[in-house]
């Protein structure tokens, strides 16, 4: 008896194009039961659409009109079991002799033959791995994930299945449709999880799919000639396409050399097409107009980012394009951002990776040959909003704030275990930071979730508080 796993793509509420995608699975894939994923609303990231009549009846309707074609083979969607012309949510039921047990969370202590959980998890760096080797079943084992998106969670996929002996015998990619008949007999080789490389992989089709739903083909976004903006530029050529990003360089009369001959060079090593605006004649006028003087203040700094915004988006919506955010996690915290400024824009590839990590990442952009010219990733990273600004002026060294922040934010360390390592003063000084940027962070665009607590979802500071 052929045993088939479907991992496959949903769309949230997108009820015709899920009937679809699980018909022509069932009818090109030879077995006698296929498993699909969770389809239904909850599952899906559908939020209060679960509560919507018309959302409910739709839903059902699947079901119902994938039972009324009488396939001759079983078919489960989640706990919902197709079969006979019938179908029916389920816990047990048997297969080939064999009793199943099918549920969204892992208990070991269930007697059965073969244990299915089917959960649409969202991806978190380095959690797929973790939650792979947490598994250790003493039943045949299935883990089926789908791949889609609902909002800022990805659903990337990575299904396997293991013997009852703990054994792998298959191990579905990220961010692909596939199909596999199970063999529980035959136990398979696990490759590691490259860290980079999946990231690279969510983030890549997370933009695809986002667009996809959305309705935008093009994408723009400012080139600073810092790292975070090259980043997300050679992301975006990767999801898209060259022809499909537009990178506009926008100097002033602070911005280094670097900032536009760094920027041509990125945008030549990835064929991406660029326009170039100053906006200091933009600056100059309003100063002259508008303000009367120069005080050279933030309010000036800030300014600088308004008109960059303004230019952005001013593009964006004429030629329809995707604006594309670029700030990364580590200034989130900070707040090391400008509100209708820099923090302006539809969709942020990398505002869950620190500092740090953008670095990693680019790396492995580069792994091959230098796509992300060297000079930007050896320069000191700066908002060039004043004259020699670097943001360790301002910040801690980017591996010492990082740590903080992946202590403090991402694993919830006790503050007393931060001291022990980074000293009292600059503990609370970052954490006091983190606190007072929240009503920023409150305001920023959507992004791809890449850990557990991110400030997408999973952190919920108050913004009006008086402990730190």
């Amino acid at each position: 008896m052929k045993l088939a796993i479907a991992q496959i793509k949903y769309k949230t509420a997108d009820f015709g194009f899920n009937y679809e995608n699980i018909i022509k699975y069932i009818e090109n894939t030879d077995c006698d039961m296929i498993v699909f994923p969770c389809a239904d609303l909850d599952s899906l990231g559908g939020k209060d659409l679960i509560y919507d009549g018309v959302c409910q009846t739709r839903e059902a309707d699947i079901f119902n009109k994938i039972a009324e074609k009488n396939y001759n083979k079983t078919v489960l969607i989640g706990n919902v079991l197709i079969k006979d012309g019938q179908a029916e949510d389920v816990e047990f039921f048997e297969f080939d002799g064999k009793k199943v047990f099918v549920t969204d969370e892992f208990v070991d202590d269930v007697i059965c033959d073969l244990y299915i959980l089917s959960k649409n998890r969202y991806f978190v760096m380095r959690g797929n791995h973790e939650f792979c080797e947490s598994i250790n079943p003493k039943f045949d084992f299935i883990y089926i994930n789908s791949i889609g998106m609902a909002d800022e969670n990805i659903f990337a996929g990575g299904s396997f299945a293991k013997n009852k002996h703990n054994e792998f015998v298959c191990q579905m990619p990220l961010c692909e449709e596939k199909v596999e008949i199970i063999d529980f007999d035959s136990s398979q080789q696990i490759q590691g999880e490259n860290f980079e490389e999946s990231i690279f992989k969510v983030i890549t089709f997370a933009l695809r799919e986002y667009c996809e739903n959305t309705g935008f083909k093009k994408v723009i976004l400012g080139l600073s000639g810092g790292i975070d903006s090259a980043l997300t530029a050679a992301l975006a050529v990767s999801a898209l396409g060259r022809e499909n990003v537009l990178g506009i360089l926008m100097p002033s009369m602070f911005s280094s050399d670097g900032s536009v001959t760094d920027s041509v060079n990125l945008a030549q090593n990835l064929g991406m097409r660029t326009v170039k605006h100053s906006i200091t004649p933009l600056f100059d006028n309003f100063i002259e107009k508008i303000a009367h003087e120069r005080r050279h203040d933030l309010a000036e700094e800030n300014l600088q980012a308004r008109l960059r915004a303004l230019i952005l988006m001013f593009f964006s919506n004429r030629d329809n394009y995707l604006l594309l955010s670029t700030g990364n996690k580590s200034e989130a915290s900070m707040g090391y951002g400008t509100l209708y400024g820099d923090l302006a824009g539809g969709y942020n590839l990398i505002c869950d990776l620190t500092k740090t990590n953008v670095y990693k990442l680019a790396n492995y952009i580069n792994r091959n040959g230098e796509i992300i010219p060297q000079e930007i990733t050896d320069k000191a990273p700066s908002a060039e909003l004043r004259p020699n600004q670097k943001d360790q002026d301002s910040l801690p060294e980017y591996a010492v704030l990082d740590d903080i922040i992946e202590m403090y934010v991402e694993q919830m360390r006790p503050v007393e275990e931060i001291y022990e390592k980074y000293g009292k003063s600059l503990t609370d000084d970052t954490i006091r930071k983190i606190y007072r940027a929240q009503f920023k962070r409150k305001q920023c665009c959507l992004g791809i979730r890449l850990t557990e607590r991110s400030f997408l979802n999973g952190v919920e500071y108050p913004i009006i508080q008086k402990c730190f």
